[in-house]
C-alpha cells in the first residue's frame, strides 16, 4: 500500500463497485425524498400511507353558486320572494340584501348514489358516483383576492407558498424533464391574484408553478430568439455551467442559488419534453371530440384538460387549471355572477362541463383515477338571496363565505357521497364546517403527508400549508 494513497488495489476496485453505486443510490433517494430534514421532532412518527401520486386542480375563479349546482335547497322554492330572517348583518361584498330566490336550474338525483346535482352541469352530473361533494366549505373572506389566496395557500394574503408548491416540495420530482407543478390559465387571462397564486414564496424556487400557454412555444422564452447550432448551444451551456460552478464555490451553500440553477437545468430539459407532451398528434379524433377540442365553446378548457392528463401521465405532480380569468369587466370573464346568475353561469358552465367530465372518464378508463386526485374548487359560494334592493328578487347573487360546495374525486376517497351541510337555505355551514385548512390537511394526507410535519423554517417560524390549524376530514376517506 502506498502511504500517500491509503487504498490498495483491491480496496480501490471495491470502492469503485460499491462506492459509486452507493453514491448513485443516495442521489436517487435525495431526488425522491419527502423533505425529511424539514419534518422537525415529529419525524419519528409514521406518515400516513399515500393514496395519491398526482393531482389536477380545477379552480373556478369568481365564486360558483352552490345553491344552483351541488347543494339542493328545496326550502328556497317555498321561500322564494321572502325576506331573510336574521338580525345579523351578512359579510357580503356589495351589501345589497334582496329577497330569497330559488335556484335557476332544476336538481335531480344522479347515478346509483342519488346525489342531487343540478342541470347546470349535466355532463359532470352523469359521473355523480365518482364524486365526493363537500357541502359545508367556509372561508374567512368575502373578497376575491384574499379568498383566492386563502383557498390556494392557507393565508389571506400573498407571500406564502401555494398548495401545489407544498406538494411539489413534499413529494419531489417524478420526471426530471418536466416541472412538478404546472399551471394552465384560462385563455381570457390569469386570475386577479396573478402569479402569487402559484408562487413557491419562501420555498425553493424550483417548486413554483410553471405556466404553460398555447401555441408553438407553451413556455415563454423556452427557446432562444434565434437559431443556434448544436455546437454553439452546447458550448454556451458548458460555459454558463462553469461560471455557475465557480460562483457556487465562492459563496458556499446557498439554497436560493441552488434552486435557481436547478430551474435553469430543468428549462434546458423542457426544450425537448414540453413540445412532445403538448402535442396532441397521437390523440385519436374520438378523444379530441370527447374533450370538446373541436367545439369553439369548449375548446379552451378541452385542450387544457387533455394537456393536464398528458402532463400527469408524464409524472407531473400537480396540474392547476383556472376556469375564469380577470374579475373586472363586463361581461365578467369569471364566475362572479353579480348581474345575473343564469346568464353568467350558463356561459361559464358550458365552457367546462364537457371537458371536465371527459377528463374524469378518461382518467378512470386509463386506470389513473385510483391514484390521481381531481379537485374542483371555488373561493366561496353565492348568497341564497338576491343582490338587489331589500324588496326585490334580482337575477344576481353576492359573495357567500359562510357556506359553499366543492368536490373531489379519485385516490383514497369515498365516491358517490356528499359530506357536511348548510342550513335550509344554503347560507351557512351548519353540519361539520370545513375551513380551507381542513381541506388542505386532507389533500396532504391523501398524498401520504402529515400536514403538521411538512414544514419549512422561514423568518424564525416553522411554516406550513395549514398554518397552526387543520384537521383531516377522515369521514370522506375510503
Amino acid at each position: 500500500m502506498n502511504p500517500r494513497f491509503p487504498l490498495n488495489r483491491r480496496d480501490l476496485f471495491h470502492w469503485g463497485v460499491n462506492g459509486l453505486g452507493a453514491t448513485a443510490f443516495a442521489a436517487l433517494l435525495a431526488r425522491d425524498a419527502v423533505a425529511a430534514p424539514e419534518l422537525g421532532s415529529a419525524a419519528a412518527q409514521p406518515a400516513p400511507l399515500p393514496k395519491a401520486k398526482r393531482a389536477i386542480h380545477i379552480c373556478l375563479v369568481g365564486g360558483l353558486s352552490h345553491v344552483d349546482s351541488f347543494d339542493h335547497k328545496p326550502a328556497l322554492e317555498r321561500l322564494h320572494g321572502k325576506s331573510l330572517q336574521t338580525d345579523e348583518k351578512p359579510d357580503i361584498f356589495f351589501g345589497q340584501i334582496g329577497l330569497l330566490r330559488q335556484a335557476d336550474w332544476a336538481f335531480k338525483p344522479r347515478g346509483e348514489s342519488g346525489l342531487m346535482i343540478s342541470d347546470l352541469f349535466p355532463r359532470i352530473a352523469e359521473l355523480a358516483d365518482e364524486l365526493t361533494i363537500l357541502r359545508s366549505m367556509e372561508s374567512k373572506s368575502a373578497n376575491h383576492t384574499p379568498a383566492l389566496f386563502l383557498a390556494n395557500s392557507g393565508f389571506e394574503f400573498n407571500g406564502f407558498p401555494s398548495m401545489g408548491s407544498w406538494i411539489s416540495y413534499g413529494m419531489g420530482l417524478e420526471n426530471e424533464t418536466l416541472p412538478a407543478y404546472v399551471v394552465l390559465n384560462d385563455e381570457r387571462g390569469a386570475p386577479n391574484t396573478g402569479a402569487s397564486t402559484w408562487s413557491s414564496s419562501f420555498l425553493p424556487a424550483n417548486h413554483q408553478g410553471v405556466v404553460l400557454g398555447g401555441g408553438e412555444q407553451p413556455v415563454r422564452d423556452l427557446f432562444p430568439a434565434r437559431k443556434l447550432t448544436a455546437e454553439a448551444e452546447f458550448a454556451t451551456r458548458e460555459f454558463v455551467q462553469a461560471i455557475n460552478a465557480q460562483h457556487a464555490q465562492r459563496i458556499a451553500a446557498d439554497e436560493a442559488l441552488w434552486a435557481r440553477l436547478k430551474s435553469y437545468e430543468l428549462a434546458a430539459k423542457m426544450q425537448t419534453s414540453i413540445p412532445t407532451v403538448s402535442s396532441f398528434a397521437d390523440e385519436s379524433a374520438a378523444t379530441l371530440s370527447d374533450y370538446g377540442v373541436d367545439d369553439p365553446r369548449t375548446a379552451d378548457m378541452g385542450r387544457r384538460c387533455l394537456l393536464g392528463r398528458r402532463l400527469l401521465e408524464q409524472g407531473v405532480r400537480f396540474v392547476q387549471l383556472f376556469s375564469g380569468g380577470p374579475i373586472a369587466g363586463s361581461p365578467r370573464a369569471s364566475w362572479d355572477a353579480h348581474e345575473s346568475v343564469q346568464e353568467n353561469h350558463t356561459l361559464e358552465a358550458t365552457r367546462i362541463d364537457q371537458p371536465v367530465a371527459a377528463l374524469l372518464r378518461d382518467l378512470k378508463q386509463r386506470g389513473m383515477l385510483q391514484d390521481t386526485l381531481v379537485l374542483f374548487t371555488t373561493e366561496f359560494g353565492r348568497t341564497p338571496f338576491a343582490q338587489s334592493a331589500a324588496d326585490a328578487v334580482g337575477p344576481g347573487r353576492d359573495h357567500n363565505r359562510y357556506g359553499f360546495s366543492c368536490w373531489l374525486a379519485g385516490a383514497g376517497l369515498k365516491p358517490g357521497m356528499a359530506f357536511g351541510n348548510t342550513d335550509e337555505i344554503g347560507w351557512k355551514a351548519v353540519e361539520r364546517p370545513i375551513p380551507w385548512h381542513d381541506f388542505h390537511a386532507t389533500i396532504l394526507h391523501l398524498f401520504g403527508i402529515d400536514h403538521e410535519r411538512l414544514t419549512h423554517y422561514h423568518n424564525g417560524i416553522e411554516r406550513r400549508l395549514t398554518n397552526v390549524h387543520g384537521s383531516v376530514v377522515s369521514e370522506i376517506l375510503a
